[in-house]
C-alpha cells in the first residue's frame, strides 16, 4: 500500500537524521491530472497522469542541499538522505540558511474555511470531452471562424504535505477544473486567433463551455484586418484580461529576492508613493475558493492578509525566511517551493482597489489611444523599470473604438506608469489576481 504524503515526509526526516543532518524539511506531493483535447468534433488527445514527488532539504551547520525523486520506495528515501547530506557538506556556507524558529511556525489554521478542494467526484473523461466539444461547437457557430485550434477541458487534484525537524507538520488538498478554447479566423497572412478559458477550484463555479467558445470566437473576429497606428505618445488602456501583468511587474520589483540582490527598481522606494493616492494592493491568502489561498507557506509560517501598497504608499516586500534575514526584516509568510527546489518568495492572492468608472467610461475619457488586449515579449529593465512590450488590441478615436491594431510596441517607465494609472471597475472577483482595466496616460507607441 502506498505511503501517504504525511508518512512520506516523516520517512524523509527520519532518514535525514540517520544520515547525519543537523536539521531538515521535507515536502510530498501526490496527485492526479486528466486533460482532454478535441479538434474538428473528435477526440484528439487524452492524457492522465498520477504520481508522487518528494523533496528533502538538509542542513549541516550553515550548509544545505536539496534532493528530489518521484520514486517513494524506502531504498530511494534512504539514498536521497545520504546523498543530500554528502552534498551539503560540500556546499558553501550560507549565513542566512536555516529553518524557522519554532516560535515563528503556524500552529492553527482552518482548511475547511479556505475551500481549497471540491469534494464532488472526479469528472469522467467523457464529461471532459463533451465540455471541450461544446466549447469548440460554440466557437464554430460564428460566421467567420474558420477553425478551432484547440478546445480543451481538464481536471486535477493533488495533496501537499510539509514537515520539518523544527516541529512543523501540515498539509492540504487542492482541486482545479478548467475549460479553454482557441479560435482562428481568416486565411493566409490575414489569419488571426484569440482565446478564452476559465479555471476554478469548484466545478460548479466554472463558466459554461458555450460561453467560453462564444467569447473566444468574438475576440478572434474583433482582431480581423488590423491596422497599425502612427508612432507617438497616446493613452493606453490595459484591458482587464492583461492588466494584472502591470501589477505583476510591481510585485516582481517588490520581491524580497530581487531587493536583496540589488536588482529592483523599487529597492529604495519603501515608504514612497508607487501607486496613485487612494489605491491599495492587498494580499489575502485566506480567500475561499481562490487558487492562491493557503493556510501556511512552504516553510511552515502562517499566511496572513497584508497591505503591499496602502493608499498609494509601498509598505511591504514579499519575503521568505532567507531573504528576510538578508534584509534584517521579518518574513511575510510567502515562501513557495517545489519538490526539487528550495523556498523562494511568492505572492499569493492580490487585489487592487477598483475605480468608480466603467471600462466604457475610460474609453470615452482617453480620447485617442490604444486598448491593449494581448501582449507578446517583454523587455523590462530590473534596475530602472524601463518597459517595452509588443501589443495588439483596439484603436480608439475620439472616445470610440474604430477597429483592431497589431504590431505595436508599448514603451514607458513602470515607476511613472504605476503612479498615474486609473483603474476601472471591471475586475473579476474570483481570480487570484483581482485587477481591473487600467488606463495609463502618455505612453509611447511604436507603429507606423
Amino acid at each position: 500500500m502506498p505511503l501517504s504524503p504525511q508518512d512520506l515526509t516523516a520517512s524523509l526526516l527520519k532518514a535525514a537524521k540517520a544520515a547525519g543532518a543537523d536539521s531538515a524539511d521535507a515536502i510530498a506531493l501526490t496527485g492526479t491530472a486528466v486533460s482532454i483535447d478535441v479538434r474538428a468534433g473528435t477526440l484528439e488527445q487524452a492524457e492522465r497522469a498520477e504520481g508522487s514527488d518528494i523533496g528533502l532539504r538538509v542542513f549541516v551547520g550553515q550548509r544545505s542541499a536539496i534532493v528530489s525523486a518521484s520514486d517513494t520506495s524506502e531504498r530511494t528515501i534512504e539514498a536521497m538522505a545520504t546523498r543530500a547530506v554528502a552534498m551539503a557538506k560540500e556546499a558553501p556556507e550560507d549565513p542566512y540558511a536555516g529553518l524557522a524558529d519554532p516560535a515563528q511556525l503556524a500552529t492553527q489554521w482552518d482548511i475547511a474555511a479556505l475551500e481549497l478542494a471540491d469534494d464532488t467526484p472526479e469528472p469522467a473523461p467523457k464529461t471532459l470531452e463533451e465540455d471541450a466539444r461544446r466549447a469548440e461547437a460554440a466557437a464554430l457557430s460564428h460566421d467567420g471562424i474558420t477553425q478551432v485550434q484547440s478546445a480543451s477541458a481538464s481536471y486535477s487534484a493533488r495533496s501537499v504535505w510539509i514537515a520539518a525537524s523544527n516541529g512543523f507538520e501540515g498539509g492540504y488538498a487542492r482541486t482545479s477544473r478548467s475549460t479553454s478554447c482557441v479560435a482562428i479566423a481568416g486565411t493566409g497572412l490575414g489569419m488571426e486567433r484569440d482565446y478564452d478559458g476559465d479555471s476554478r477550484t469548484f466545478q460548479a463555479d466554472l463558466r459554461s463551455p458555450e460561453d467560453i467558445g462564444q467569447s473566444a470566437a468574438m475576440r478572434t473576429l474583433a482582431r480581423l484586418k488590423p491596422g497599425k497606428p502612427k508612432t507617438g505618445a497616446y493613452p493606453v488602456l490595459f484591458d482587464e484580461r492583461i492588466s494584472a501583468s502591470l501589477i505583476g511587474h510591481l510585485m516582481a520589483a517588490a520581491n524580497g529576492a530581487a531587493v536583496a540582490r540589488g536588482a529592483s527598481w523599487l529597492m529604495k522606494a519603501m515608504g514612497e508613493q508607487v501607486l496613485p493616492k487612494g489605491l491599495s494592493l492587498i494580499e489575502d491568502p485566506h480567500r475561499p475558493r481562490a487558487s492562491g489561498s493557503r493556510p501556511f507557506d512552504a516553510e511552515g509560517l502562517p499566511t496572513r492578509k497584508r497591505a503591499i501598497v496602502e493608499d498609494g504608499i509601498l509598505r511591504s516586500w514579499t519575503l521568505d525566511l532567507a531573504n528576510a534575514r538578508k534584509l534584517g526584516l521579518s518574513p511575510t509568510g510567502n515562501a513557495a517551493r517545489s519538490a526539487g527546489s528550495g523556498p523562494s518568495p511568492t505572492a499569493w492572492n492580490l487585489a487592487l482597489t477598483q475605480g468608480d468608472a466603467s471600462r466604457e467610461d475610460l474609453i470615452a475619457q482617453m480620447g485617442t489611444g490604444l486598448i491593449v488586449t494581448s501582449m507578446i515579449g517583454s523587455t523590462i529593465n530590473a534596475n530602472t523599470g524601463d518597459y517595452s512590450r509588443g501589443a495588439a488590441g483596439l484603436w480608439v478615436q475620439n472616445g470610440e473604438i474604430t477597429g483592431p491594431v497589431s504590431g505595436v510596441t508599448v514603451a514607458g517607465n513602470l515607476r511613472e506608469m504605476l503612479r498615474t494609472l486609473i483603474p476601472a471597475n471591471d475586475a473579476r472577483p474570483y481570480l487570484s489576481r483581482v485587477v481591473p482595466s487600467l488606463l495609463v496616460e502618455g505612453l509611447t507607441l511604436a507603429g507606423e
